[in-house]
């Protein structure tokens, strides 16, 4: 074997332990490339061998000769990792039969250490700015949720512009079963509940008007409480917790069944097929249930003024028919506005379900949440506006 000396290594002859330098070099013969190893690689020569790396050009084809190393530490294994490369150097570990099992084991957990993602200095939080960011997030959220909702409603309407002159692709059937869903089903729920809540009414208001001689304007606060807010806003935040979650938990089972992209293949439009029908149902039924509202919420304030403040069913009746019909049809009027976002919340959120169960369950949430809020907001908006307006 011929070989090419890029250093020679310093031999000293010392009594007792003898210290070699370390060093590689660099031989060529018939069987290829070899680089052996030779002496201490560790810390006290750390220098000393960075520089005797620096100026060989080691190929990447070579094989290396362990058998004349004498000492090794983590400094020197660092050395030939950055010298063979982390990958390289363990397979050479494995497959080198001259390496005593300590200097293996060493290696591989060099490499191994050299291999790892750099970790992130932990951040130091401050309550203000994690504050401040949180609010930001939340805002941001809301500006996206408002501008889906918004698109969404605007290609529902082009939908309905589309489909409304075409009376063959009216999907009266699906109108039909979904008026009977939302609206029938929801009469027992709505007239119970409206009642109950005229009947707390009629006795929050005779407990105070009983003070000032006044129990007969009770008649009054239960009608025009129930005629211009209670009875359409209870039956839209019922019909917000149990359809609007219905229609998200059925597009957003569909979604995840993929049925939704058989619609799309066979070329029919899913915002034609599901969410028009389920509008116009809410367009129709929200008012009749608000009209049934308004009437078992008057018709509970009847049963407590009968009961217990002496006053006649024809005395109220009589007193109901002379309030004026503005305050019935502000009411009314505000139904059908309900309706239509209660539909358009619900929907949508339908169409954002992901691939999964727990998804349709958080965005179901989400729908019933969002729902009961745009119906207070809008509420509480057209109570001011009508306060503005003198009505």
């Amino acid at each position: 074997m011929t070989g090419i000396s890029h250093k020679q290594s310093a031999d000293s002859a010392m009594p007792g332990n003898q210290v070699v330098p370390g060093n590689l070099r660099l031989v060529e013969s018939s069987d290829g490339t070899f680089l052996h190893l030779f002496g201490d690689w560790t810390l006290p020569h750390y220098k000393n061998l960075e520089r005797e790396m620096a100026a060989l050009d080691v190929p990447g084809s070579c094989r290396v000769d362990f058998k004349e190393l004498s000492a090794l530490d983590t400094a020197g294994a660092t050395l030939l990792a950055r010298l063979l490369g982390t990958d390289r150097l363990s397979n050479l570990v494995l497959s080198a039969p001259d390496l005593a099992e300590e200097r293996r084991s060493l290696l591989q957990a060099v490499g191994e250490a050299l291999n790892k993602p750099d970790e992130k200095p932990s951040v130091r939080h401050n309550a203000l700015f994690d504050w401040l960011a949180e609010i930001g997030k939340i805002t941001v959220g809301l500006w996206q949720t408002l501008l889906f909702l918004l698109n969404f409603m605007g290609l529902t309407l082009i939908t309905v512009i589309r489909v409304l002159p075409r009376p063959r692709r009216w999907r009266l059937i699906s109108l039909a079963t979904h008026i009977h869903q939302t609206g029938l089903n929801a009469v027992p729920i709505v007239a119970l509940l409206t009642f109950l809540v005229g009947a707390v009414v009629a006795f929050l208001g005779a407990t105070v008007l009983t003070s000032f001689g006044a129990t007969i304007y009770t008649v009054d606060l239960v009608a025009y409480s129930f005629m211009r807010e209670f009875g359409v806003l209870l039956a839209a935040i019922l019909l917000a917790g149990r359809t609007a979650s219905a229609f998200t938990a059925q597009i957003g089972s569909m979604k995840v069944n993929e049925e939704l992209d058989a619609l799309r293949v066979q070329g029919l439009d899913p915002i034609e097929m599901l969410v028009l029908p389920r509008m116009l149902a809410l367009l129709v039924t929200l008012p009749l249930l608000t009209f049934v509202g308004m009437m078992a919420g008057m018709i509970g304030g009847a049963v407590v003024s009968v009961v217990s403040l002496d006053i006649s069913t024809v005395r109220f009746i009589s007193i109901v028919q002379e309030i004026p019909l503005r305050h019935f049809l502000l009411g009314m009027v505000k139904a059908p506005f309900f309706a239509f976002l209660i539909a358009l919340i619900g929907c949508l959120e339908g169409f954002k379900v992901e691939g999964s169960a727990r998804s349709v369950g958080e965005h179901t949430t989400s729908s019933v949440v969002q729902s009961i809020f745009v119906v207070i907001l809008l509420d509480a908006v057209a109570a001011l506006f009508f306060m503005e307006m003198g009505w």
